[in-house]
C-alpha cells in the first residue's frame, strides 16, 4: 500500500474473497428459505448482510499485512452487529405470529435467529480463510491465487455446512399418515384421542372428508424427550400448516404411553404426501435436543 493506494495485489485478494464469501452466503440462502418469509426482499437482505460479513472478512489480512491494526477492530464491531440482527430477526419473526396459520414458537423463532446470524460468521470465515490462502500462496500469476483461495473457500464451506448441519424428525422418527376416526364430537387419530372442539355437525363432516393427520414414532426411547417438548410440536406444527395452509382446525397431541406424536387439521391443500415430508424435515430444535450418549457417559462417570 503506496500513498494511501492500495496495491493491485491486495484489490484482487479483497475482489476474490468479498465475492466468495458473498457467494457462500448465496449457496445457504436455500436451506434458509424454508424457515424465513418476504421472499424476495427477505432474499436480499441475507445477500447484503452476507456480502458485507464476506467483506469485512477479506479486509482482515491484507489490513495485517500493512500493519493496520486499527482496520481489523472492526471484525468486533461486526460481530456486534451481527448479534443485533439475530434480535432484529428474533422481533421481527414475533411480531409475525398473528399473522400464520399456526404459531412457530418463541422455541423455533430463537432457533431460526440464530441460523439467521451464523451464515453471516459463514461468509466471514470463507472470505477470511480464501484471502489468507491468497497470501500464502503469493504467486506471480494473479489467476493461481484466485483459483487456490476459490478452492480453498469452498472447501471451507462444505466443512462449516457439514458441521453446523443439524438433525430434523425423520431422522429420529417415522412420519406415518394417521387415520381419522370422528366419534360425535371427538376427534380421534389411531385411536389417538386428540380434540373434542367438533361440537357441529359441519365441522365433524368437514374433518372427516377433508382432514388429514400423520403420527410420529420416534425411533428411541430417549427421542421422546426431543418429540414431546411442546416448542418442538409446535415447530412441526407451523411447518405442516405453512405447506399445505389451513382451511379450519389444526391440532397437535401427545400420546403418553408410547411417546406418539399426532399432527392433524384441514388443510387447503389436501396431499399426504407433502405433510409427510414436511413434518419430517422440521428441524430438531437446538434448544430441546440432548445427547443420550454424553448423559449415558456422565452417569457412568459419577458412579
Amino acid at each position: 500500500m503506496k500513498d494511501g493506494m492500495i496495491s493491485k495485489e491486495y484489490l484482487i485478494m479483497i475482489i476474490t474473497a468479498t465475492i466468495i464469501g458473498t457467494l457462500a452466503r448465496a449457496f445457504t440462502i436455500k436451506e434458509d428459505f424454508r424457515q424465513y418469509p418476504s421472499y424476495p426482499n427477505g432474499y436480499m437482505l441475507h445477500l447484503v448482510t452476507g456480502s458485507v460479513a464476506a467483506a469485512l472478512g477479506a479486509f482482515a489480512i491484507p489490513a495485517l499485512m500493512t500493519k493496520n491494526f486499527t482496520a481489523v477492530t472492526f471484525l468486533a464491531l461486526a460481530i456486534q452487529q451481527f448479534r443485533d440482527v439475530r434480535k432484529s430477526e428474533r422481533e421481527s419473526l414475533k411480531d409475525l405470529e398473528n399473522t400464520e396459520f399456526a404459531y412457530r414458537g418463541d422455541a423455533y423463532i430463537d432457533g431460526i435467529a440464530k441460523t439467521f446470524e451464523s451464515r453471516n460468521y459463514f461468509s466471514l470465515i470463507v472470505s477470511f480463510i480464501t484471502a489468507l490462502t491468497m497470501q500464502i500462496i503469493d504467486s506471480n500469476m494473479a489467476w493461481i491465487n484466485i483459483l487456490s483461495g476459490a478452492i480453498v473457500g469452498f472447501i471451507v464451506l462444505y466443512i462449516l455446512k457439514r458441521f453446523s448441519k443439524g438433525k430434523t424428525i425423520g431422522d429420529i422418527a417415522d412420519v406415518k399418515e394417521g387415520r381419522i376416526e370422528i366419534k360425535e364430537s371427538e376427534l380421534f387419530v389411531d385411536g389417538i384421542y386428540v380434540s373434542n372442539l367438533l361440537g357441529s355437525d359441519n365441522s365433524s363432516r368437514l374433518f372427516q372428508n377433508e382432514g388429514l393427520a400423520v403420527v410420529i414414532y420416534p425411533h428411541e426411547e430417549h427421542y421422546r424427550i426431543s418429540l414431546d417438548n411442546y416448542g418442538q410440536r409446535q415447530a412441526a406444527l407451523f411447518e405442516a400448516t405453512r405447506t399445505l395452509g389451513v382451511k379450519r382446525y389444526h391440532f397437535t397431541r401427545k400420546e403418553y404411553e408410547k411417546g406418539i406424536i399426532v399432527i392433524t387439521l384441514v388443510p387447503i391443500i389436501k396431499d399426504i404426501d407433502k405433510l409427510i415430508e414436511a413434518v419430517k424435515k422440521t428441524p430438531l430444535l437446538e434448544s430441546v435436543k440432548k445427547s443420550h450418549t454424553v448423559m449415558d457417559t456422565n452417569l457412568v462417570g459419577r458412579d
